[in-house]
């Protein structure tokens, strides 16, 4: 059975480091108060005029580093991002023409912190249908430009960053033993669609601003989350007890440890970043691929569930022995 590998992983984060309490000079709001709601003590922001295809690009070049290869070695770019640099061109042909890949293909995924398990779930079908061989899969975001500042409920839990995987094809046994993607799960409904969204756009010939129900949001993500996993690992004979790792989407540590819980894993098996990093959307689960390898928790073999929930409502998981 042909299998999608993970063959490089890398990120980015931009330099500039925001610390909670620079936000009590705005609003009424302490170090204190945000850590306590949402586990988060500090996040990134991009400079001025970076962009999410700049970030996406360092993070490209740090997984070819780690992969050993060289631009013109991948098939395809996927990118997953909520906040391209343009309406079109993609930003994913963006990050492409910057890295100097010339024999690929480019496209960008949208389903905002979902968007890369969707994006994951995408380049293993391209590698096992054999229209790609090695696909490198990025998920990239600048929050920080479509926040409302005033609003302290949101403004303080997103930032700005950038996670890339590179996967190649390789054959397996067909086995839950075999390296690479072993199962996905994806899923959404539009019936949620006000409890998460950017109120601009085309429609409205302005960018927007973040908009969210957070109490409504945490009750799903609680839920889907920890219904996704179970769905995806079912698929292949696998339960909890299996895994090494979960990989989630760092978007609240509340919601990582009601996930974690109501799918029996305990925190001890939970990869955390979000104390770090804030909610960076679709960057957030490469993000902690990659530092979790590069602080040894991730190691070859070792079996990982991520899973994610965003706007739209959507949501999914990926199944995949590293």
């Amino acid at each position: 059975m042909r299998r999608a590998v993970v063959k490089g992983v890398g990120h980015y984060l931009p330099e500039r480091v925001v610390p909670n309490a620079e936000f009590e000079a705005t609003l009424d709001t302490s170090d204190e108060w945000i850590k306590a709601r949402s586990g988060i003590e500090r996040r990134h922001f991009a400079a001025e005029g970076q962009t999410t295809s700049d970030l996406a690009t360092r993070a490209a070049k740090a997984a070819l580093d780690s992969a050993g290869l060289n631009a013109d070695d991948i098939d395809a770019i996927i990118l997953a991002t909520s906040t391209a640099d343009l309406t079109f061109p993609s930003a994913a042909t963006m990050v492409q023409h910057a890295i100097g890949n010339t024999k690929g293909y480019a496209f960008d995924v949208q389903a905002v912190c979902a968007g890369f398990v969707y994006a994951l779930s995408n380049a293993n079908a391209l590698i096992i249908s054999g229209q790609a061989n090695r696909v490198m899969v990025i998920g990239a975001e600048t929050f920080s430009r479509i926040m409302d500042w005033t609003d302290r409920s949101t403004c303080v839990l997103f930032g700005d960053g950038a996670g890339a995987l590179i996967l190649e094809g390789q054959d397996g046994e067909g086995t839950t033993e075999d390296r690479g993607i072993l199962a996905t799960d994806l899923n959404s409904d539009g019936r949620y669609r006000d409890l998460l969204y950017v109120d601009g756009g085309v429609a409205t010939q302005n960018t927007g601003q973040l908009r969210m129900e957070g109490k409504e949001v945490f009750r799903h993500a609680v839920e889907k989350l920890a219904a996704t996993a179970h769905t995806a690992l079912e698929k292949v004979g696998l339960d909890a007890d299996d895994v090494d790792w979960v990989v989630p989407h760092q978007a609240n540590i509340r919601i990582i440890q009601s996930t974690a819980k109501k799918l029996g894993v305990g925190m001890d098996r939970v990869v955390v970043t979000v104390q770090d990093h804030g909610n960076t959307s679709a960057a957030s689960i490469p993000l902690a691929l990659s530092v979790g390898v590069a602080n040894g928790q991730i190691k070859q073999g070792d079996l990982l569930v991520t899973e994610a929930i965003g706007g739209g409502l959507a949501w999914g998981a990926v199944v995949l022995r590293w």
